[in-house]
């Protein structure tokens, strides 16, 4: 059974019924708070910056109560899947993005670290993903873009440090996200590679030069020193992890690096 969507007000909720089929795995209901954005990826006005926290270094045991930490001050929640073949790390599936699509309504972006995404973009979709990024590495990228805006998702896709921007640049004109990674995938707690930023500067240029309203997003080694170089260089959203579930106060550390970021290209700086 298809996802219901209820619509009024401007918001957009989403119920999916009791079966399997529904969710992709063992009837789950998804009962979704009532949220402030549709389907597809967020249009961030000019300059607006989003910080969105990865669970990838959140409590596994408690993940409910982690989201909850930083739910007031972000509607933005990164989700890393990884499947042992393209990154050599396991972490977690559609189940698990079900289970917490009961706790919130945050915009969920999934990065699908995976060898072969498109054989699951309709599972995570059903599992309450709003936004899949797919990796250029893995190929297919035209045809993954074109499922992810049939299925009605944000289209995002990823470039790994040592990958040309060139290698993505085709495909600029498809996609409502590009991410560029700022450390090899696979892994927290990773050291930023600044070397990347030529990449976003790249982007951003192509993304102006076309006229394109591409949301340029960066994930590795975010915190309040490296997010202002990010936001130089063009990024708007910034994947953060360790530096904000391993803080004693993740929502203070979400809101230092937003400021941080929003302090670099500030008009007046």
């Amino acid at each position: 059974m298809a996802a219901r969507l209820a619509t009024g007000g401007g918001r957009v909720s989403r119920r999916v019924a009791a079966s399997p089929e529904a969710v992709g795995y063992g009837g789950v209901v998804v009962e979704v708070a009532e949220r402030a954005h549709a389907l597809g990826l967020p249009l961030l006005a000019e300059d607006e910056l989003k910080v969105a926290p990865s669970i990838l270094s959140a409590d596994f045991g408690a993940l409910g109560a982690e989201i909850a930490k930083v739910a007031s001050v972000t509607d933005w929640l990164h989700v890393d899947v990884m499947d042992g073949h393209f990154v050599p790390n396991i972490t977690i599936g559609p189940p698990v993005v079900a289970s917490i699509r009961r706790h919130t309504g945050m915009f969920f972006d999934c990065h699908l670290m995976m060898t072969d995404p498109g054989e699951y973009l309709e599972v995570f979709r059903r599992a309450g993903a709003d936004s899949c990024s797919v990796h250029v590495e893995v190929g297919e990228t035209e045809a993954m873009c074109a499922e992810m805006r049939r299925l009605g998702m944000g289209v995002g896709l990823v470039v790994n440090p040592e990958t040309p921007y060139e290698a993505a640049a085709p495909y600029l004109h498809l996609v409502d996200l590009l991410l560029i990674m700022t450390v090899h995938p696979g892994f927290g707690s990773q050291s930023f590679i600044a070397d990347v930023m030529a990449k976003l500067i790249e982007a951003r240029a192509q993304a102006e030069r076309e006229g394109l309203h591409v949301t340029l997003q960066v994930d590795g080694g975010i915190d309040e020193r490296t997010a202002p170089v990010a936001a130089l260089a063009g990024a708007r959203c910034f994947v953060a992890g360790s530096a904000v579930f391993h803080s004693p106060d993740p929502a203070e550390t979400v809101r230092r690096i937003h400021a941080s970021a929003s302090a670099a290209i500030s008009p007046g700086r």
